[in-house]
C-alpha cells in the first residue's frame, strides 16, 4: 500500500477537510503545470561569457530550469558535482539493464508533467498494480486474501481516528509526531500481539516508505502534505535516466564539479568550485538537495536569510534505500508485482518490487526506510546481502539460490545528496517550502521537490520547480529588457 493506495481511505479525505488550510504565500511564482502552456520567450540573445545563469545541480529541478532557460535563447551553464547527471534520478546497468537507483516511478499519469516528458521522447513505461501483491507473515506463510482485507480494515480504523487527532492537533496548533497518534488509535482498538505488529507492517509499507521516514519523524498535522495526480503510477522499464539524458541534450554541462561557495553581488553570482576555480553570472539557480543545505557543505556569502535558514532546519530529509538482488533463476511469485512480508523486527526488508514482472530479468528490488533503512548503510555488502537473503529464504525455503550479483544505495551518506527526498518533520509546514523556494536578492533563484508545496518529494515536483525558476528569471529578464 502507498500513498496512492491512502487515497482511497475516506479518513484521509476527512483529515483534509478538517484541517484548516495553510497559508500559502509562494515567493513571485509564475506556476506552469502543463508543458502545453509555453514560457515567455524573450528575444533571443547573444551567446556571452560568463553564461547569463548558473545552475548548480543537474537533477531534474536543475535540467528543468535549465532546458526550459535554453530554449528561450539564455545561456546557460550547469555545474555538477558528480560525474554523472541526474541527481537522484539514477539508472544503472551493471546488473545488465537499466536499474534505478533513485526515483522508480511517475506518481499519478493524467496531468503529470513527467508523464508528458516521457511521450514526448517516446519513452516507454510500465504501470504499477500495487494491489498486485502476496503478503507473508513473519515465519513464511502466506496471508490470505481474507486475512489481508481484515488487516486493511483495522489499518483504515486506525487512521480514522488518527484523522480526528489530526484534525484536533491542527485547530489547536499542537504538532506532535504521527507515531503518538497512532499507538494511541492502536491502543482505542484493544490491538495486541499479531494484529498491532500487522499494523506495525501496514504503517511502515504504506507511509514510512511512501516519506522515507519514521512516523515517529513525522508530522501529525503534515505528514501527508501536497497533492497527487490521478491515473495510476508507472515505471521505466528502461531506466528513469533515460528522461534526464533527453533534457540534458545540447545543454553546456560541468561535470565534476563540486560548489563549495555561492556568493551574492550587486552584479550577480559567483561559484566557487572545489578545485578553486570561479563562475560568474548575473544569475543563478541553486537546486541543492535539502540533505546538502542541511549539512552546510556549501557555504553562501552573504549567509542565506533567518526564514530559509530555519526552513533548512526544520523540514526533515528521509531516506528510502535500495537493494536489487540478480537471481540465476526467477523462483519468486511470478504474476505478483509485489513481494511483502510481515516482519518480526520494525521495518525490516517488508517489500519488495518483481522486476521480473516488468522486464523479465530475475531482479528482486527490495526497500527500506526511515531508521532501519540508513542503518543498513553502515552494514557491508554481503551482510545487507545475507539479512536480505534471511527474509526470502523465510519465505521461499532454504534452498532458494544465492543472488549472482547485487547493487544498493546509500543515500545517507551520499555527499550530494544526504537522503532520498524531504517530509514534513514534526514542527514543519508547508510554508516552510515557500520560505526555502523564495528568491534571495534578485540573484539568487531556489528549486528542487523540497521547494515545492504542491507536489513535495516527487520528480515531478523537482520538475515544476525548476521550471518556475526559470520562468521568474525569464520575467526578470524580459521587464529588464522592456525598460
Amino acid at each position: 500500500m502507498h500513498r496512492r493506495t491512502l487515497l482511497r481511505f475516506a479518513a484521509l479525505a476527512a483529515t483534509r477537510l478538517a484541517q484548516p488550510p495553510a497559508p500559502h504565500n509562494p515567493p513571485a511564482p509564475i506556476y506552469l503545470p502543463s508543458l502545453a502552456r509555453p514560457l515567455p520567450t524573450p528575444t533571443p540573445m547573444p551567446i556571452t561569457t560568463p553564461p547569463q545563469v548558473l545552475i548548480v545541480g543537474s537533477g531534474m529541478a536543475g535540467l528543468a530550469a535549465a532546458r526550459t532557460l535554453h530554449d528561450a535563447g539564455v545561456t546557460v551553464r550547469v555545474v555538477e558535482a558528480r560525474a554523472r547527471i541526474g541527481g537522484r534520478v539514477w539508472s544503472d546497468s551493471r546488473l545488465g539493464l537499466p536499474l534505478d537507483l533513485g526515483a522508480s516511478w511517475i506518481h499519478g499519469v493524467r496531468g503529470n508533467p513527467i508523464a508528458e516528458l516521457a511521450d514526448r521522447y517516446g519513452l516507454a513505461t510500465a504501470p504499477t498494480d500495487y494491489d498486485n501483491n502476496v503478503l507473508y507473515h513473519t515465519s513464511g506463510e502466506a496471508v490470505s486474501d481474507r486475512a489481508e482485507r481484515a488487516l486493511e480494515d483495522r489499518f483504515e480504523a486506525v487512521m480514522e481516528i488518527v484523522a480526528a487527532q489530526t484534525a484536533a492537533a491542527a485547530a489547536a496548533n499542537a504538532d506532535r509526531p504521527l507515531a503518538e497518534a497512532i499507538a494511541q488509535a492502536a491502543a482505542n482498538l484493544g490491538l495486541r500481539d499479531r494484529p498491532l505488529r500487522e499494523l506495525d507492517y501496514a504503517v511502515n509499507t504504506t507511509i514510512e516508505h511512501e516519506f522515507a521516514a519514521d512516523v515517529a519523524q513525522l508530522s501529525l498535522i503534515h505528514w501527508d502534505e501536497g497533492d497527487v495526480f490521478p491515473g495510476g503510477d508507472v515505471i521505466f522499464p528502461n531506466g528513469y535516466g533515460q528522461l534526464a539524458d533527453a533534457l540534458a541534450q545540447g545543454l553546456d554541462i560541468v561535470t565534476g564539479a563540486p560548489v563549495t561557495r555561492v556568493a551574492r553581488h550587486a552584479d550577480g553570482v559567483t561559484l566557487t568550485l572545489a578545485d578553486g576555480r570561479a563562475m560568474t553570472a548575473a544569475h543563478a539557480v541553486i537546486t541543492l538537495p535539502l540533505g546538502v543545505l542541511k549539512a552546510g557543505t556549501v557555504a553562501f556569502t552573504p549567509p542565506l536569510p533567518a526564514a530559509k535558514q530555519q526552513a533548512i532546519q526544520r523540514l526533515g530529509m528521509g531516506v528510502l534505500n535500495k537493494l536489487y538482488l540478480r537471481f540465476p533463476r526467477r523462483f519468486w511469485d511470478a504474476d505478483a508485482e509485489l513481494i511483502n512480508y510481515i516482519p518480526a523486527q520494525h521495518g525490516r526488508w517488508a517489500e519488495s518490487l518483481n522486476m521480473a514482472y516488468y522486464t523479465d530479468a530475475p531482479v528482486l528490488l527490495c526497500f527500506n526506510a526511515g531508521e532501519y533503512g540508513t542503518a543498513t548503510e553502515a552494514l557491508s555488502d554481503a551482510e545487507v546481502v545475507a539479512a536480505a537473503m534471511t527474509t526470502l529464504r523465510t519465505i521461499y525455503g532454504a534452498d532458494i539460490p544465492a543472488p549472482t550479483a547485487h547493487l544498493r544505495t546509500r543515500w545517507a551518506a551520499d555527499p550530494y545528496a544526504r537522503g532520498s527526498y524531504s517530509f514534513a518533520a514534526v514542527g514543519s509546514s508547508p510554508a516552510d517550502r515557500d520560505a526555502l523556494a523564495a528568491p534571495v536578492g534578485g540573484r539568487l533563484f531556489f528549486a528542487g521537490e523540497a521547494t515545492y508545496r504542491d507536489y513535495p518529494s516527487t520528480v515531478h515536483g523537482a520538475y515544476l520547480s525548476g521550471r518556475r525558476a526559470a520562468a521568474n528569471i525569464l520575467a526578470r529578464l524580459t521587464a529588464a529588457r522592456a525598460r
